[in-house]
C-alpha cells in the first residue's frame, strides 16, 4: 500500500492522500451497490432459487446426477433427507447469507474490476504488462471453478453425507444451515482453487517462483491435493478422484504457464 502512493504521487497528474481515500471510497460505493442489486435480485428470486439451485441436489434428477448416470452407469436415488430450522431467524438468516454472497459471487467480474481500478495506477509500468488481461482471466477462472464446485463437488457431498446412514434406525435431518454452510463453502472455496494458473503466471513473473521450483515440488503439491479433496469432498474414493483430477490438471497447467512465461522473458532480455 506504501509502494501505491508512492508510485502514484511520482506521477504527472499527482493525488493527495485524502484525494486517494476519496476514490477509495467512492469504489467501494459502487461494489456494494453492485452487490446490493444483485443480493436484491436473489432475494426476490428467493424460493425459487432454493428449490431449484440447493434443494435440487436431493434429487436423482439434478443434471449432474443424470449425465453421470447416463455415461459412467453410477446412478444415484432420492435423499431421504427431511430440512429444518432450529433457530427462529434461521430461514431468515440464510436467505439473506444467500442473497448476500450470491450478489457478490455475481458481481465479482465488477468488483474485481474496480479493485484493480484503484490499484493499477500505483504499479510500474512493468507490473502493469505483468497483470495485462487479469480481470478477464480471474474472473473466468474463478467462475468456471464456481461452476466446478456446484455441479461436481456439492452434489457429491450431500448424496453422500445425506445417504449414509451408520443405523437404519437413525434418520438424517439436516439443518439449513448445516446444509447451505456446506454447499457455499464448498462452491466458494472451488472457485479460488481454480485460481491457481493465475497465481502461477504473477508469481513467476515476479520472480517468485518457476517452473523448475513447481516441478521440484510436484509431489508435495500433489500430497497437498489429496489432503485438499479428502476435507471439501465426501471420504469415498470416487468423489476425491473427481475433485482432485481437475485440480491436479489445473496445477499442470500451472507449469506450462510457467514455462511460458519463462520462454517470453528470455526472449525479451535477448532483444
Amino acid at each position: 500500500m506504501i509502494n501505491y502512493f508512492c508510485n502514484v504521487m511520482s506521477d504527472e497528474k499527482q493525488m493527495t492522500f485524502l484525494d486517494h481515500l476519496e476514490e477509495l471510497r467512492w469504489r467501494l460505493v459502487k461494489i456494494g451497490i453492485s452487490i446490493l442489486v444483485f443480493a436484491i435480485a436473489i432475494w426476490v428470486l428467493q424460493e425459487w432459487i432454493m428449490d431449484n439451485v440447493f434443494l435440487s441436489m436431493k434429487s436423482p434428477d439434478f443434471i449432474s446426477f443424470k449425465l453421470i448416470c447416463e455415461f459412467l452407469h453410477v446412478c444415484v436415488e432420492e435423499i431421504p433427507v427431511k430440512m429444518q430450522s432450529m433457530t427462529v431467524s434461521g430461514q431468515f438468516s440464510y436467505s439473506l447469507m444467500m442473497s448476500i454472497m450470491g450478489g457478490a459471487i455475481a458481481a465479482f467480474p465488477f468488483v474485481f474490476t474496480q479493485i484493480w481500478a484503484f490499484v493499477k495506477p500505483g504499479l510500474k509500468h512493468q507490473e502493469k504488462s505483468i497483470a495485462k488481461g487479469i480481470v478477464f482471466y480471474v474472473s473466468f477462472l474463478f467462475f468456471l471453478g464456481i461452476a466446478f464446485g456446484y455441479f461436481i463437488v456439492a452434489p457429491l457431498a450431500v448424496q453422500f453425507f445425506g445417504s449414509y446412514k451408520i443405523s437404519d434406525k437413525i434418520d438424517n435431518i439436516f439443518t439449513i444451515s448445516s446444509y447451505m454452510s456446506t454447499i457455499l463453502s464448498t462452491v466458494f472455496f472451488s472457485g479460488l482453487l481454480f485460481l491457481l494458473p493465475v497465481v502461477s503466471y504473477l508469481f513467476t513473473r515476479l520472480g517468485i517462483f518457476n517452473a523448475e521450483y513447481l516441478r521440484k515440488y510436484r509431489k508435495h503439491a500433489i500430497i497437498g491435493i489429496l489432503i485438499l479433496s479428502a476435507v471439501i469432498t465426501p471420504p469415498d474414493l470416487i468423489s476425491q478422484v473427481i475433485v482432485g483430477v481437475p485440480v491436479l490438471l489445473l496445477y499442470e497447467v500451472g507449469i506450462l504457464v510457467s514455462v511460458r512465461v519463462e520462454k517470453k522473458m528470455k526472449i525479451a532480455m535477448s532483444k
